[in-house]
């Protein structure tokens, strides 16, 4: 079986994590926690970086710094997976959904304005947070962004969840905006099992994050609260294997770009088939999964009939996130659409990406597309 996207081990894991349980330091803190957030500091070229139990912590807690509260408003990206903006409702806190543009799959800052404006209109406040996704790796288009963002005065918390290592105008997803959310799952770039990261301004928010991530308990010789706080740091041994992991990082991203340009040249000779790529120089990305849109009037198969063919074949594929919109949980959210974002769930399909795959199995998925499609 050819998976979508499985745990690529660098060698030195089980090294690490022994290490780890000899020392005793079974617990979510110790010396691998301390040298995993260094190791991302370091890679990120940012200041602070707080090792987390997992994405979704660490938006949430991002959240949480950004001063979000029970009946604020918080506008996310709609295309994407929703531990996004789960965390928002954590807070009490209400979704408002924006659309993507069809060159990234990521937010429309166009519409992102609009949503701004409209939500003031609605209710004499500007929404309290954005959280704009880097979708399967690639880049949203941070400089108008952010720029819209510092316009109204709103945090950014970025959700790079799926981006470890994508650039945009030569800087790391995750820290253009007041906080950024990373993911270690174990489908990502690097894993750590289970697990995430926050990365942080400065080391004043770090160790604010810090508290909180251990429960809030105050310096005292017993336990003392004075707010609310959550059980999400990161294990010691979790933190071994990422240690581990990120020695391989940078590696583990330009396999799976070469990956993506191998599904490209590929496919490049059906016009029913398009590889999603970057639009321009100053995106990079990781290309977490290489994913395609295809043109069912003339492939005459669906993403879904694609997807159920190949687990015939003993290929794993996985259909495109399902916006949040159409969600019924979130049926009630205010939307802020352009159809773009249902168009791209109607049409797309995620191939495997995993860097620890051949070139051999890469031209086997490309090859068993282009023959179903040819049967039809």
């Amino acid at each position: 079986m050819i998976k979508l996207s499985l745990p690529h081990l660098a060698g030195k894991e089980k090294e690490y994590v022994n290490q780890a349980i000899d020392s005793t330091w079974i617990v979510p803190l110790g010396p691998w926690v301390d040298e995993f957030e260094h190791r991302l500091e370091r890679f990120l070229h940012a200041s602070d970086v707080v090792a987390l139990s997992a994405g979704t912590a660490a938006i949430h807690l991002g959240l949480v710094m950004a001063g979000i509260k029970p009946g604020d408003e918080v506008i996310c990206q709609d295309l994407t997976f929703s531990a996004s903006c789960n965390p928002i409702t954590y807070l009490g806190a209400k979704p408002v959904f924006v659309d993507s543009e069809s060159d990234t799959w990521n937010m429309d800052p166009t519409l992102l304005e609009t949503a701004i404006r409209e939500r003031y209109a609605a209710t004499g406040r500007y929404p309290a947070a954005i959280i704009p996704v880097h979708l399967y790796g690639m880049p949203a288009d941070m400089s108008r962004i952010m720029a819209i963002a510092s316009r109204y005065g709103i945090p950014v918390v970025e959700d790079a969840a799926e981006a470890l290592g994508s650039t945009y105008e030569d800087k790391f997803c995750g820290t253009f905006g007041k906080y950024g959310a990373l993911s270690f799952n174990g489908n990502k770039i690097i894993t750590t099992s289970g697990g995430g990261a926050l990365v942080c301004p400065d080391k004043e928010s770090a160790d604010r994050v810090k508290f909180l991530s251990t429960q809030a308990r105050e310096n005292r010789p017993y336990y003392y609260h004075t707010t609310i706080g959550y059980n999400y740091r990161l294990s010691n041994v979790s933190a071994a294997i990422g240690c581990a992991q990120a020695e391989e990082l940078a590696q583990r991203v330009e396999r799976r770009r070469t990956i993506h340009t191998i599904y490209t040249k590929l496919l490049a000779g059906n016009d029913a088939i398009r590889v999603h790529s970057e639009p321009s120089g100053k995106f990079k990305s990781n290309f977490w999964l290489s994913t395609i849109l295809l043109d069912p009037q003339k492939t005459g198969i669906t993403p879904d009939e694609l997807r159920i063919a190949l687990l015939e074949r003993n290929i794993e594929t996985r259909l495109i996130w399902r916006p949040m919109h159409m969600q019924p949980v979130f049926e009630n959210c205010p939307f802020y659409g352009n159809g773009t974002g249902e168009d791209i769930f109607a049409r797309g399909l995620c191939l495997p990406s995993g860097s620890s795959l051949t070139d051999g199995e890469v031209h086997e998925v490309a090859d068993t597309i282009l023959e179903i499609i040819r049967n039809r």
